[in-house]
């Protein structure tokens, strides 16, 4: 047998290719080029075909490591971060991971054994076992399906793709009863992928949206990471109406960080939230327009007084949050062209003077002049960095530099600043994440852009062993620890609140010996250049660096 799969044999001598091995054949038909995932006795049949295959794999150090790497992967490269995860804690451990992509909307395609049929649910004490994996990632999935036979192996496969391509996407986890995964599926091998156009923009809601925003004096655009793909029509189309621009987290860069109609990612601020008070129709495009990018500081608040158009990929979303005047479900790229045609075809009302590009620019210039002085030393860390590497893209973890380069800092393209401050909100985020995310920057190693990570001394504790992924990988990611020795934020949040503070100031070990220890370059640095030459050498290994970066020490050196 060719067909570039192993062949198996079953019990009466005959050669064969297993369900699992199809699987891996499959998913080579879908564009999968990259695995995360650690091996196990209830998966080595999913490896039976994967060292033949064309997919690379990576072996994290803990299953929550392999879906951050997953996620990390889908938002650099735009493909589905896919996983091999075995039963029971291999499922529970990857569920936080399935969480943060989930609250995200990042397409994870989670791939795990479960017991043989005959013994699901049972109860028995099988090794790994649970009653019921599916409902366990239930809120945490699009959908879970446990192969019932090897027979139902393209459909399912098709089913999730197609989320990925043309809906929402977010997670799906595929289970394969053990007995199922070594069945003959020789009969699947012919299966072909399928491949799903997203919706379209229903004519009459454009037509509609175009004349509200072709008559509005004060037009403005919430874009959110929905529409990342819509870069460049959302661009021209902010140009034509002179409307200002708020972005999401996930949408930052979307404009360059210089364009004179961008108002960064602001929107929880009183000044930015005045500006959309002010405005008589907003587009709303690709966002949940939800707390973790509209409300950072939970004060309430936040409100849209004007007439508000909303275009989602996902109905249910059009309506959450803030009810619409006029709603399209449509994949954002095609609203966003549809939209400027049709803006395009009517004649524009007159602007205020004070609107648009000069509205944003005084809106920047108040925002500008409210930074205190360790949002300015952090910004400037950041601003540092992006000097030295400006192609770099910047994953983040829940940590000081990335709140404050939530609000100040902005990256010159889409897919360059992500992090897990927003959405689910989990620690440790950063490190596996920028792993896969370098694993999805190109198909070349020395094409791929420079990736960072900002995590702090808490959150990398989580998620320390993964330094040892990175060197088995040769990932050169660049891990930036922002070092307050202890959980500083939620200290000041229980200060705040009149709490005695008590479990944020915990051990801090020291870093360098542990990631040298792990095969990692690292040293500490105390200034701007000490930093421009660390990033300087780090860019050019084959493998991880550390650069640890003690918060006193740079505010003091950088505010002195």
């Amino acid at each position: 047998m060719s067909r570039g799969v192993s062949v198996s044999t079953n019990k009466k001598g005959k050669d064969m290719a297993t369900c699992g091995e199809v699987l891996v054949k499959l998913l080579e038909g879908y564009g999968v080029e990259q695995v995360f995932g650690i091996p196990g006795v209830h998966t080595v049949e999913l490896y039976r075909g994967l060292a033949r295959s064309s997919i690379n794999h990576v072996t994290p150090r803990h299953e929550q490591g392999a879906g951050f790497m997953a996620d990390g992967y889908a938002r650099t490269s735009g493909k589905p971060g896919v996983c091999f995860i075995i039963t029971g804690p291999g499922m529970t451990n990857i569920t936080t991971a399935m969480g943060q992509a989930y609250a995200d909307s990042i397409p994870m395609l989670v791939i795990s054994s479960v017991q043989s049929r005959s013994q699901l649910g049972g109860g028995r004490g099988k090794l790994h076992e649970l009653p019921n994996q599916g409902a366990l990632v239930a809120g945490v999935a699009a959908f879970s399906h446990t192969l019932m036979s090897a027979a139902e192996l393209p459909g399912v496969l098709a089913r999730a793709f197609a989320l990925f391509q043309a809906g929402r996407p977010r997670p799906v986890h595929i289970e394969i009863p053990l007995d199922v995964l070594v069945e003959d599926a020789d009969f699947l091998l012919d299966s072909q992928p399928v491949s799903i156009t997203r919706a379209g923009a229903a004519p009459s809601a454009v037509a509609q949206m175009s004349e509200w925003l072709a008559n509005a004096q004060r037009p403005l655009i919430l874009a959110g990471g929905g529409s990342i793909d819509a870069a460049a029509e959302l661009t021209r189309l902010a140009e034509l109406l002179d409307a200002p621009v708020a972005l999401t987290i996930n949408a930052k860069g979307m404009l360059p960080a210089e364009h004179p109609l961008l108002i960064g990612s602001t929107q929880s601020l009183v000044a930015t939230r005045a500006l959309v008070a002010d405005a008589d129709v907003v587009l709303a495009i690709g966002t949940e327009l939800a707390e973790t990018d509209y409300d950072v500081t939970f004060a309430g608040g936040f409100e849209i007084p004007g007439t508000l158009l909303r275009v989602d990929i996902d109905p249910d979303q059009t309506v959450r949050n803030y009810p619409p005047k006029v709603a399209l479900v449509a994949d954002a790229q095609y609203a966003a062209q549809a939209l400027l045609d049709g803006v395009t075809k009517h004649a524009l009302a007159e602007r205020r003077s004070d609107w648009g590009q000069a509205r944003a620019a005084s809106l920047r210039a108040e925002l500008a002049s409210t930074w205190d002085a360790p949002t300015l030393a952090q910004t400037l860390f950041l601003h540092t960095v992006q000097e030295v590497l400006p192609e770099a893209v910047f994953v983040g973890d829940s940590t000081q530099p990335v709140y404050s380069g939530n609000l100040t800092f902005n990256p010159q393209r889409p897919r360059r600043w992500f992090n897990s401050s927003t959405g689910y909100g989990t620690l440790g985020y950063a490190l596996p994440a920028a792993i896969g995310a370098w694993l999805g920057g190109g198909q070349a190693r020395d094409t791929r852009p420079p990736v960072v990570c900002l995590i702090g001394d808490g959150g990398l504790q989580f998620t320390l062993p993964e330094l040892a992924s990175a060197v088995e990988a040769r990932t050169p990611v660049i891990v930036l620890l922002w070092n307050n020795n202890g959980y500083e934020e939620i200290k000041k949040y229980m200060v705040n609140r009149a709490i005695e503070p008590v479990g944020v100031d915990i051990y801090t070990p020291d870093f360098i010996t542990v990631a040298k220890g792990l095969g990692c370059a690292a040293q500490t640095v105390n200034g701007v250049d000490e930093l421009r030459a660390a990033l300087r050498a780090a860019v050019d290994r084959q493998g991880p660096s550390l650069i640890e970066i003690d918060q006193n020490q740079w505010q003091k050196a950088v505010l002195a």
